[in-house]
């Protein structure tokens, strides 16, 4: 059993065949899941919208409440571990979460049918649209500030010790916005499915 839950791919596919099993059991016994539903359909995107964004929003976090700081206290000799291994493989998660987030968020929009309306922040989208909109410009922090300089600082792009240095200021800076992004962000996401709570 230790083994299985070793492999990454085994556990997630266990989660999505529970799941499966779960939504089986609902329906044998009667409940409301009804697949070929266009309400379901919209259920089953924004559930994977908000999946990518926790993955989005997680790694984030994780990069400015855990990563960043602990960099000083690490010893110089073991900060390769950190840089060569798990940054890279962060970094590719967090982008491609970001990217899904917004690709996911897009197309629930769209199915819906407020996508114009909310980001033109009219009522009764203005919540969803002021976090689309926060959304969009931390998405664009992740792919145009982030991602590029971070290749920088990472040593996938060969620059001068001033560029990285000054890449890795820019990257830090592109990644507190977004932090202090995400909290307004979630916040009118959420007030949006609550019945305007927002204001």
């Amino acid at each position: 059993m230790a083994a299985f839950f070793q492999s990454l791919g085994k556990t997630i596919t266990a989660g999505v065949v529970v799941l499966i099993v779960l939504l089986i059991i609902l329906v044998a016994a009667g409940g409301r899941v009804a697949l070929g539903d266009h309400g379901w359909w919209l259920f089953a995107m924004r559930w994977l919208h908000i999946t990518s964004g926790v993955m989005w929003i997680g790694l984030l976090w994780y990069f400015n409440f855990v990563q960043t700081p602990s960099m000083p206290k690490i010893p110089d000799a073991e900060k390769p571990a950190v840089t060569k291994v798990i940054a890279p493989a962060a970094l590719f998660w967090f982008r491609w979460a970001a990217m899904a987030t917004i690709v996911l968020g897009i197309i629930l929009a769209l199915m819906t049918g407020y996508l114009r309306h909310a980001l033109m922040l009219k009522k009764p989208f203005t919540s969803i649209g002021i976090g689309a909109w926060l959304g969009t410009i931390m998405w664009a922090n992740v792919w145009f500030v982030i991602w590029p300089n971070q290749k920088k600082v990472l040593g996938m792009v060969t620059v001068s010790p001033e560029e990285k240095a000054a890449a890795a200021k820019a990257a830090g800076m592109a990644s507190r916005i977004n932090t202090m992004l995400s909290i307004p962000m979630l916040y009118f996401m959420v007030a949006q499915s609550h019945g305007g709570v927002a204001f």
